[in-house]
């Protein structure tokens, strides 16, 4: 094995690197060939309950793309069938819920995750990767309570999370219960995977964009506060994502988190205007890799133009990658942001 590349942690606590290190959320799955192959046999579901299979879509695009972190390829909802929730992945929806939250007794009902038994295909994943295959920093991930607690309420994917907010303002008692839930859910699933052998771990609180800033303050921030404070002590970099939350990231950057991840709607120099000083994640808009490359290469230096200018930049996208994208492009791109960032660090 080649020596381990430590340029993502590195860069995740501020600290100098030689170039900008890159990874694209979703970067293991539906854009790569062989995947699609997989796929034509195998559910995400299936996939992701046979360790070997996992551990070979997640370490894919690291060989391919020369990326400098790999994600764990599981989905968003894992954990919840340990608690007790009927989640169902249909394809071209997400993830379905046969019985959403209602009452308060729905959520006195919610189980305990014991991550050992309940996502033991998870961690023996993450040992089979970072035993014995990666050279780069694994990356564990879960979903965040509000986001998980959309799912759970709306019984699916929603673009509004009308029954969402409505009870999280007409029903705080049963709103904080449920995210103390999700809390007591989070905590040991992610440190479980941390024991087993991740090096970092992103939180998606895909969805919270919807609230605004007082809502989030209220009714969300606490229990994020308590969920990085607990995860603080396994000594890994935390790092907090969401899509359509510019509004939310200050609120994200006062966490005890080491990287706040952005979309493309906050551009970096903005985000260092308004005093944020941790490392800062993205943030190129994945609609863009299906242009051509002079307009890829033209924004993706745009945005290390803004990274370089003080240590603590991943280059990343504001989003996932998508099905219609090229694996060469995203192997083009990684392969300009480290040539063009060396120089740079190099030159100053």
């Amino acid at each position: 094995m080649t020596a381990f590349n430590d340029m993502y942690l590195r860069a995740a606590r501020g600290e100098k690197t030689e170039h900008t290190p890159v990874w694209y959320m979703r970067q293991a799955g539906r854009s790569q060939p062989e995947y699609r192959k997989i796929k034509e046999k195998y559910s995400l579901e299936q996939i992701t309950h046979q360790p070997e299979l996992c551990a070979y879509v997640t370490k894919l695009p690291v060989d391919q793309y020369n990326v400098d972190a790999a994600i764990l390829y599981k989905d968003i909802v894992t954990p919840l069938p340990a608690i007790g929730v009927d989640v169902e992945i249909k394809a071209g929806v997400g993830p379905v819920i046969d019985n959403p939250i209602r009452t308060m007794a729905d959520i006195q009902r919610l189980g305990e995750i014991n991550p050992e038994q309940d996502v033991d295909f998870v961690l023996e994943t993450i040992r089979i990767l970072t035993q014995e295959q990666l050279n780069v920093p694994l990356i564990g991930f879960s979903g965040a309570p509000f986001t998980l607690a959309s799912y759970m309420i709306e019984g699916g994917p929603s673009k509004s999370y009308n029954k969402t907010k409505a009870m999280m303002a007409s029903e705080p008692e049963m709103w904080f219960a449920l995210m103390d839930k999700l809390a007591d859910t989070i905590i040991p699933y992610v440190k479980a995977q941390v024991k087993a052998g991740a090096k970092a771990v992103q939180i998606f609180d895909s969805w919270v964009g919807a609230l605004n800033v007082e809502d989030y303050r209220i009714f969300i921030k606490p229990v994020m506060d308590r969920i990085f404070a607990e995860l603080r002590t396994e000594g890994v970099p935390l790092t907090i994502f969401g899509v359509g939350a510019s509004h939310l990231a200050k609120e994200w950057h006062d966490l005890p988190v080491d990287v706040v991840g952005l979309d493309w709607r906050l551009p970096i120099s903005e985000a260092r205007n308004m005093g944020m000083t941790k490392t800062l994640q993205g943030n190129f808009d994945p609609s863009f890799l299906l242009a051509d490359w002079p307009v890829i290469e033209e924004r993706a230096k745009k945005i290390l133009d803004m990274g370089l200018q003080q240590d603590g930049h991943i280059f990343n996208l504001g989003h996932g990658v998508f099905p219609e994208v090229q694996p060469d492009t995203l192997k083009r791109l990684t392969a300009f942001v480290h040539e063009y960032s060396a120089a740079y660090k190099a030159n100053n």
